[in-house]
């Protein structure tokens, strides 16, 4: 090139085959080492977002919603009745239906002892639940209150259940010591005098007495003592006399 004069510069792209083997297996393993330092980020980001749609799709739309509540174990309630009292929206997203919520909204019914809800996927509500069951009928009027073996009147009938006896109590529950009195006599009794028996009268937690068929009553006096009490009276139920009185069953008296 003659002196003073300008150099003309021309980019060569080199041939593969210019690259020696040592520097093309050099750059190939930079490749792999930084294509293995990102695929932790990439499935990382993927599952992300494979979790954010789930998400989404499970807690922000109907496809998963609310398209039948189930009711289990309903007998005197009727299925309806525990649906309006657990107040489920439709299409309500399934996972954002509050089970305990629903459960205290059904235990609420007077005559539900124990409450289960739980979903069943992929849209529907299974709720069980386990009714009170009567163990007498207290007269209110012309209608008959029935109530549990805690006490609790659960539910207003024209007639008892056949076979169910009555309990004559003035204010019957849960805290009230005449009824307290009578589900102990009631629980102490022998099958024959349960076979026997048409009701438990309680005027006084001292006086108490049984009403059996054909009018024969016993006397029973306080609730001490029942199951000897009944253990008597039914061995008496033989002996000719409208009135037993077992109040003190080591002395009985029959008339």
């Amino acid at each position: 090139m003659a002196g003073g004069g300008t150099r003309n510069w021309r980019l060569v792209r080199a041939d593969t085959d210019a690259v020696p083997p040592s520097a093309r297996r050099f750059m190939a393993r930079a490749r792999q080492r930084r294509m293995r330092a990102a695929m932790p980020w990439l499935v990382a980001g993927g599952v992300l977002l494979l979790a954010g749609g789930l998400a989404w799709l499970v807690y922000g739309t109907s496809v998963f919603g609310v398209r039948d509540v189930r009711v289990v174990g309903a007998t005197v309630l009727t299925p309806d009745e525990v649906r309006t009292a657990a107040a489920i929206e439709p299409d309500r997203p399934l996972a954002r239906v509050d089970v305990d919520a629903v459960s205290a909204a059904v235990r609420a019914l007077p005559a539900v002892d124990r409450v289960l809800v739980t979903r069943s996927w992929p849209s529907a509500v299974v709720i069980q639940v386990v009714e009170r069951t009567p163990v007498a009928a207290v007269p209110a009027g012309d209608r008959f209150l029935l109530i549990d073996d805690e006490g609790v009147p659960f539910r207003t009938v024209a007639a008892p259940p056949k076979r169910l006896p009555l309990a004559r109590l003035a204010t019957p529950g849960r805290d009230d010591e005449n009824t307290g009195s009578a589900l102990t006599v009631l629980a102490a009794l022998s099958d024959e005098l349960r076979e026997q028996l048409v009701a438990v009268a309680v005027d006084s937690p001292v006086q108490i007495r049984l009403e059996l068929r054909k009018g024969r009553t016993v006397i029973w006096g306080d609730e001490t003592a029942s199951e000897q009490k009944s253990t008597v009276a039914t061995a008496l139920l033989r002996v000719k006399g409208d009135e037993i009185d077992v109040s003190a069953p080591s002395l009985v008296t029959i008339r």
